[in-house]
């Protein structure tokens, strides 16, 4: 049985209230950001990274950009020491580059630490110990008193190693599962750890708050996170680290919420991996920001070189609809959406190209390397007529006619629904062209001769059935003459209710012109077609005919 009635809540409030953060409306600058990749990332991995393998990824972490990256755990790992004492034996680390160590409040593994940090020009060597209720009582079966102590051990071992050491050393502690530690136990370690460091202004110490597990909804982290930051000591020299978990979905909320609380730094993982259901995802967090108009401070412009790197070295899938980074997070397959989207990017053109306020797309495309052609508007049987006519817009110049586009648009749902499958730009080409491009069934129209006598007089050349008949008409101008002429041949209407005409490309002497036109046929129903030629009367003419093709192939 699903029984719901075995869970309780398992966090507690601040015993008083802490709800400032709602004042604010939104985040207004980047958190100092910490990837912890390398470590809790890839400690959730099925198959953790080589040692060649983690060098990339830290090679590529420093070029996104992170000033703080977490290497791992070198007193537990072998593999992770080894990896420690490359990046500072190479002198890998850039000078701009802090690297994190972690290692647990005993005695032996702190003191394992400091050997596998020696030599690194900065570390920050972050310190833990669980002081929730369920591990108090569960785990160690210790008292507030005896799990205070290991913290207050640990933090001075830490400090009194580093002043043994040469190098620049910072000093970070995390109440393990701060979710489920009562607010008022977690300050009380917190602050007893901060008055043996002593933090200054020019050594500031980090308090890290991790969600370890994520327990509630996230305005409960706020209110956590925002008493902390109201009752530290020494604040103004203390760094709040925040740690978010994604256990209940919400590890980005979380740590937005947890910023907007009073927090100053992040750690986080790129693609959210991590145990269970990851870390935070540091990249949706950054691009959040980004999309509105806050610097993340870390350059994700080539989102498919982060992605395909990522996937090949943790052999992870991003999901398709992964926030910013997933395939398909651009695409539009409805035709509303399709519509709004090739409307909003018109008005941008024409009105404002300072702002991006496209409809459904939050963010332009371009500014994280991906394309329009192949990202953005995609086309299936769920399609309308502006999106496939926004696809030989964009991808092949032509700006089809209004008219146009819901007969066109038909005609690439049908084949896209018949053939279960999604229609690439190509494919959709070779749809207009068919139904619309020198379509001659019926007749071809070899010749057209034109004379400027009362008006528009012409001698156009039908074959039919393998022979040839010259037909004479007139009309106001030179198209008018031709389907007039197609009208009295065939005895069947031929009226043009639909004509437009562009340069399809622009290359001097070698442009062409494509032109469309429409008829109204004897059924009252309307028939379309595309000519395109160096010359726009015979593109004009060209149209015409595979119209009335169309229209006669029907009636037949």
């Amino acid at each position: 049985m699903f029984d719901y009635r075995q869970y309780k809540r398992g966090y507690f409030m601040p015993p008083v209230e802490c709800n400032d953060w709602v004042k604010k409306e939104y985040i207004d600058k980047a958190p100092i950001w910490c990837s912890v990749d390398l470590r809790d990332g890839n400690q959730a991995l099925v198959e953790p990274m080589s040692l060649e393998q983690k060098l990339e990824f830290f090679k590529l972490l420093v070029k996104v950009g992170f000033k703080e990256i977490e290497v791992g755990f070198p007193a537990a790992s072998e593999t992770e020491y080894v990896f420690l004492r490359t990046l500072i034996e190479k002198n890998m680390i850039p000078d701009d580059v802090t690297i994190q160590v972690l290692t647990q409040a005993r005695e032996h593994i702190i003191k394992k630490t400091f050997e596998a940090v020696k030599g690194a020009p900065r570390a920050i060597v972050h310190v833990y110990n669980s002081t929730s209720l369920a591990q108090r009582e569960q785990v160690f079966r210790k008292s507030k008193e005896d799990i205070k102590k290991i913290a207050v051990e640990g933090a001075k071992l830490l400090k009194e190693l580093a002043a043994k050491e040469e190098g620049n050393f910072a000093f970070e502690y995390s109440p393990e599962s701060f979710t489920g530690t009562e607010p008022e136990y977690a300050l009380e370690v917190c602050n007893a750890v901060i008055d043996i460091w002593e933090p200054t202004a020019d050594n500031k110490c980090i308090i890290n708050l991790p969600a370890t597990v994520e327990m509630s909804l996230p305005h409960v982290f706020a209110s956590q996170v925002e008493y902390m930051d109201k009752n530290l000591h020494n604040r103004e020299n203390v760094i709040i680290s925040l740690h978010p978990h994604n256990d209940r979905g919400t590890g980005v909320a979380d740590a937005e919420l947890g910023l907007l609380a009073g927090a100053d730094r992040i750690e986080g993982t790129l693609f959210g991996n991590g145990e269970r259901t990851g870390n935070v995802d540091v990249i949706t967090l950054a691009m959040n920001m980004y999309a509105q108009g806050v610097n993340p401070e870390l350059d994700l412009s080539n989102m498919p070189e982060l992605s395909e790197t990522f996937e090949r070295l943790t052999q992870m899938k991003i999901d398709d609809r992964h926030p910013y980074c997933g395939k398909l997070v651009f695409a539009a397959f409805s035709g509303s959406h399709q519509d709004a989207i090739s409307k909003g990017m018109h008005y941008r053109i024409e009105n404002d190209t300072e702002h991006w306020t496209v409809p459904y797309l939050p963010i332009n495309p371009e500014d994280v390397g991906r394309t329009y052609d192949s990202d953005v508007i995609r086309i299936n049987s769920q399609s309308g007529k502006g999106g496939v006519a926004y696809v030989l817009e964009h991808n092949y110049g032509m700006i089809i006619p209004k008219k146009m586009r819901e007969d066109l648009g038909y005609a690439v749902k049908d084949v896209s629904d018949v053939n279960h499958k999604e229609l690439t730009p190509g494919e959709v080409l070779e749809i207009f062209e068919k139904r619309y491009k020198k379509y001659t069934p019926v007749f071809k129209i070899t010749e057209v001769h034109f004379r400027q006598i009362d008006g528009i007089q012409t001698t156009v050349t039908i074959e039919k059935d393998g022979e040839k008949i010259n037909v004479e008409s007139k009309g106001n101008g030179r198209l008018d003459a031709v389907s007039n002429a197609l009208s009295e041949y065939f005895n069947h209407n031929c009226d043009i209710c639909c004509y437009e005409e562009h340069t399809l490309n622009n290359k001097g002497s070698e442009s062409s012109a494509i032109a469309y036109v429409g008829i109204v046929s004897d059924d009252g129903k309307e028939y379309y077609g595309a000519g395109v030629d160096h010359d726009i009367i015979r593109a004009s003419i060209d149209a015409l005919e595979s119209a009335m093709n169309r229209s006669l192939e029907k009636a037949e």
